[in-house]
């Protein structure tokens, strides 16, 4: 007899079916892995025996093969070991096959027999729902994460000997319950009212959160780049339960989280040495990177032109596609990255370049090359860039008394523009940002005296196809933003002043 048990095995963002067959002959007592299994995969065999025979269960002392199909498919990851258990307990008679048929098993095993912490158990909750099974059984410290996927039993297991005595029926083991909703508590960066100043920065990262544009600040050393930038982390809206779910599922792949639910938009600032692959992912292991773990939030990058060349060009594709493609030898992996990008630079290499307290001291071939790190195509793709200069120090103390408008304000005016938005498109998931060029026509009704603005304008600024669609996205949310029906002037006018480039 063939004992067949099913597990997943983890694709990129999704998970691929795996049948784990085991066949049990007379021979020479041994186990025999086969199937494209990792070395994770071949060391199974040791943790499965001490397992089995540590929970006071029989390990049959036989030979065993055990194949891992399709064969064709890698398999990566320790958490093959629980399916492998339960293989071979059928394989023996301490199972029966009717009792594991309806079910997906996942879990790396410790040598005791308890069930240790796995990444990608959404992955795996979801390729079997979508298969048609009726139970997952996960260890217990995975069950929220599973439990996150609609349709389908999810069971968390401490230990072996506990899911052996549950699938014999002498214990009954109930399923997780679905996370329920809970307040994130506020994050420690900056806030918007902690910034004095800087009055349209602020304005620029309000349409930007809005819309989820991507946005360029540009300045000297002093003026609050890095302070404005991570106050956007304070603005932010909350993450709906889909969203919540597509965040979480993706730092579960790449084991940044183990049991919680993740329930704030990310926020991922990697240094400009981050290497290629860290910034795009793949690997030898490939896991996603700082590109996809932004997915949903946001990916801030601080002094734009100090990061490699290489690694800024690799974002001009999930920057358009919202998503990354990676290509290896043996295969195809595609993970989201609709992020949001906000980044900062200087204007030259030392800073000052028209400042008007401070000289600038690099010759002109230094900033032509300083500013040439940045791309044509790279800053095409960027649909707001802002020029910002130091706060006078004598008047920071005074500005603390003048009527700002406040963090509250903010955050009720994007979230009443993101309410506007997914009544428009009925998602959830689109922004004005996320617009194609037929959306724009369907959805961003522009006045005539607006489209002839934007005609005239485009022809003495010389805008490409893509920065003409652009700024109709930005003033598109402008309008939202002033509860307007229809985009008028002043919104094409104010999205036209952020489709400048830096200072030159």
């Amino acid at each position: 007899m063939v004992a067949k048990v099913t597990s997943v095995a983890l694709a990129g963002f999704e998970g691929s079916l795996v049948e784990v067959e085991t066949d049990m002959k007379q021979g020479l007592p041994g186990i025999q892995v086969v199937g494209m299994g990792n070395k994770a995969v071949d060391e199974a065999r040791e943790r499965v025996r001490s397992a089995i025979t540590n929970s006071l269960l029989d390990f049959p002392p036989r030979k065993l093969t055990i194949n891992l199909a399709p064969a064709e498919l890698p398999k990566d990851g320790a958490h093959f070991d629980l399916t492998i258990a339960v293989s071979i307990l059928v394989a023996s008679g301490q199972l029966r096959q009717t009792e594991v048929d309806e079910a997906v098993f996942a879990g790396e095993l410790a040598l005791t027999g308890e069930l240790r912490v796995i990444r990608g158990v959404i992955n795996i909750a979801e390729a079997a729902q979508k298969a048609g099974f009726t139970t997952v059984y996960v260890p217990k410290t995975n069950e929220q994460q599973a439990a996150l996927i609609e349709g389908i039993s999810v069971i968390g297991v401490e230990n072996l000997k506990e899911l052996f005595l549950h699938l014999k029926g002498e214990i009954h083991l109930a399923p997780a319950m679905p996370p329920e909703s809970t307040e994130v508590a506020p994050p420690s960066s900056p806030t918007f009212d902690d910034i004095h100043g800087q009055q349209q920065a602020k304005r620029a990262l309000l349409i930007a959160t809005a819309g989820r544009h991507n946005i360029l600040i540009c300045g000297p050393p002093g003026a609050g780049k890095t302070m404005l930038a991570k106050a956007v982390l304070s603005i932010l809206p909350s993450l709906s339960p889909l969203e919540q779910l597509a965040v979480t599922k993706i730092h579960s792949l790449a084991g940044e989280v183990e049991s919680n639910v993740i329930a704030r938009r990310p926020f991922r600032t990697p240094h400009h040495t981050t290497s290629a692959i860290a910034m795009i992912g793949g690997g030898g292991k490939p896991k996603p990177g700082e590109i996809s773990l932004a997915h949903l939030g946001v990916l801030f990058l601080d002094e734009l032109p100090e990061y490699p060349r290489t690694t800024l060009e690799a974002l001009r594709q999930p920057l358009e596609d919202k998503k990354i493609s990676i290509a290896r030898a043996n295969g195809r992996l595609t993970y989201p990255a609709d992020f949001m990008l906000v980044a900062t630079m200087n204007p030259c290499p030392c800073g000052y370049l028209g400042d008007p307290s401070k000289e600038c001291t690099c010759s002109s071939q230094q900033i032509l090359n300083y500013q040439k790190r940045l791309s044509g195509p790279l800053l095409d793709r960027i649909d707001l860039v802002i020029n910002v200069s130091k706060v006078d120090t004598t008047t920071l103390l005074m500005l603390n008394t003048l009527q700002e408008e406040h963090q509250s304000t903010l955050v009720k005016n994007i979230s009443d523009t993101i309410g506007v938005q997914r009544n428009r498109y009925k998602r959830d998931s689109i922004y004005n940002g996320s617009l194609c060029s037929q959306d724009l026509k369907k959805y961003a009704q522009l006045s005539p005296a607006a489209e002839q603005l934007l005609n005239t304008a485009s022809a003495k600024l010389s805008l490409t196809a893509r920065s003409y669609f652009k700024v109709i996205k930005v003033a598109r949310t402008i309008a939202d933003l002033a509860q307007s029906r229809a985009v008028e002037p002043e919104h094409m006018s104010e999205a036209l002043r952020y489709r400048v480039t830096p200072p030159s």
